[in-house]
């Protein structure tokens, strides 16, 4: 990892250590997925991945805190350089902290079928080690959440995205200049969060995010709206065995992908702007 991820790693468990006492509950995890399908733009390849991820997620008075790492290593269809075919590297990093609006006012902010509303705001970051692009991605995002009365959890926000890059592959596309980073325009993404048990020991899980278009990319091509989702169907396989409940969890994982990372058919000649790719999860909490 860099030491930007490295150092937004330990500044944001230094903040959930520090809040431990005051937490109303918290959940830990690490998780392991993996799947034959996946796609990176402008590689026309089906590409293999191994995803192993740290998740915390809790809970206090005034709001939520949300913090996931994802590891991914590719296959040799993802190349990790010009001379290196083992395959590429990538450290993603999410934080998302949510204020309770109605508890921080002392008063219950429930409508219909909302049961409160926040403001949530936070980052992501990224370091990925390939042959074509080394993402360097920053992005922030603030904006309203609803958060909906259903079992489990349901939450949706409209969020505002500033997000820059600075790539620097063996084909850079920002003017040959290390370092330099390049800002897309300010743009709004509508994003879901949900976790809903749907049955005895199993739980439908997972986020999708509808991302307007960013303007101009890197070198003056517009880009395109873009659509993620991502699905879990999870099942408490260690319950069945004298474990804590969600100790050990499997379950089967998909994920769609369109107009990847904003390019979309037309910029890429059809090579990996879209993604179809189902996986297998297993997942012990903690």
């Amino acid at each position: 990892m860099t030491k930007t991820i490295r150092g937004a790693c330990c500044a944001a468990l230094m903040l959930a250590a520090g809040a431990a006492n005051a937490l109303d509950w918290s959940d830990n995890a690490v998780s392991w997925r993996y799947g034959t399908r996946f796609a990176e733009p402008f590689n026309p390849e089906h590409i293999n991945k191994h995803v192993l991820a740290l998740t915390h997620a809790s809970g206090y008075k005034y709001g939520s805190n949300y913090f996931n790492l994802d590891l991914l290593k590719s296959d040799s269809k993802d190349p990790k350089s010009l001379t290196d075919s083992s395959g590429a590297e990538e450290a993603y990093l999410l934080y998302r902290h949510t204020l309770d609006i109605g508890a921080l006012s002392g008063r219950e902010l429930r409508f219909g079928p909302v049961k409160g509303l926040g403001l949530t705001g936070g980052f992501d970051l990224n370091h990925k080690e390939d042959v074509g692009y080394n993402s360097r991605k920053r992005m922030l995002v603030l904006g309203p959440t609803l958060m909906w009365d259903v079992p489990g959890f349901l939450n949706t926000s409209l969020l505002l995205i500033h997000e820059s890059n600075a790539p620097s592959g063996a084909f850079p596309p920002i003017s040959g200049v290390a370092g330099r980073r390049y800002t897309y325009d300010n743009h709004p993404m509508l994003s879901a969060s949900w976790g809903i048990p749907v049955a005895e020991g199993w739980s439908f899980e997972g986020y999708a995010n509808f991302i307007a278009a960013k303007g101009l990319d890197e070198v003056g091509n517009p880009t395109s709206a873009e659509t993620n989702i991502d699905m879990q169907l999870m099942y408490d396989i260690g319950a069945r065995y004298g474990q804590k409940k969600n100790r050990f969890r499997i379950g089967v994982e998909y994920q769609f992908w369109n107009n990847k990372f904003g390019n979309s058919r037309v910029t890429t000649g059809g090579r990996g702007q879209r993604a179809s790719t189902p996986m297998v999860r297993a997942e012990y909490h903690f």
